[in-house]
């Protein structure tokens, strides 16, 4: 699937000397850290429900 946003000259002048920086293209670079930013939420949702459901007895107590 193909996204496509809007940048301005200046932005995107940032973008590519942070791709360069990094030794990729830009597509690859953004890519790379949308992966990352996907995985990263990921992990926290799960940490997330992990901690509601071993400590929904206690919230239940709590809310009375």
């Amino acid at each position: 699937m193909t996204v496509t946003i809007d940048l301005s000259a200046e932005r995107f002048a940032e973008l590519t000397t942070i791709a360069e920086a990094a030794g990729v293209p830009v597509e690859e670079w953004l890519h790379r850290e949308v992966e990352g930013l996907i995985d990263r939420n990921r992990s926290f949702r799960s940490a997330a429900d992990y901690v509601l459901e071993k400590n929904a007895e206690l919230y239940r107590r709590l809310a009375k």
